[in-house]
């Protein structure tokens, strides 16, 4: 056993990957005040604002280092469904990103709700419109990632909704507050290690 160290300015996470090869059987869809909007090719910057809203607190970053191009041409390819979640005034607090690139397959890139409506059952009633939108004619598998940076109950979760999981890996990369992708304050479960110059 052996604990290796990490470079103050990056991050490591343990990432685990999760499937399902079964479209799972129907459930009564849990009541809801909120609503799933489609999102037709998506401004980039009002893309990465809901992103950030949603992910910022978990550190995603991904998609808030990527210059307008390579976004666009992600969140604009016909493969790929973007949904966000508006509640009753239209505000928009959550997200839903579907990529169905990859042949008889459909990947969850993200999924998640802000931070205020965790431990609401929100989240049950959102993987079941989830499944409606994932499991068209000839997807045979859905899969999805989650990690050590998540929400404490997203593996859990994942896996009371029939995900299986079925590989773990290590990730490590620069900390996005370190690189002003996400303020310092963002993650605060996770510590802010690189001091400021």
């Amino acid at each position: 056993m052996a604990l290796i160290p990490v470079d103050p300015q990056e991050l490591a996470t343990i990432v685990t990957t999760l499937e399902m090869t079964r479209r799972p059987p129907l459930r009564p869809l849990p009541a809801s005040p909120l609503r799933l909007v489609r999102w037709d090719r998506p401004d980039p910057a009002r893309y990465r604002t809901l992103f950030r809203r949603v992910g910022g607190p978990w550190l995603w970053y991904s998609r808030l280092a990527m210059d307008d191009a390579a976004l666009t041409a992600i969140i604009h390819d016909r493969d790929v469904q973007i949904h966000a979640v508006a509640d009753r005034a239209g505000v928009e607090i959550g997200l839903v990103e579907l990529d169905f690139r990859h042949p008889n397959a459909c990947e969850l890139s993200y999924f998640g709700l802000v931070p205020e409506l965790a431990g609401k059952r929100h989240g049950r009633w959102l993987m079941a419109e989830t499944f409606m939108r994932a499991w068209l004619p000839g997807v045979a598998r859905l899969w999805v990632h989650t990690c050590t940076l998540d929400h404490p109950s997203a593996l859990a979760f994942y896996r009371a909704q029939g995900f299986v999981a079925i590989r773990r890996t290590i990730e490590t990369f620069a900390d996005p507050r370190v690189l002003g992708l996400l303020p310092p304050d963002a993650g605060s479960h996770i510590p802010y290690l690189a001091a400021p110059a």
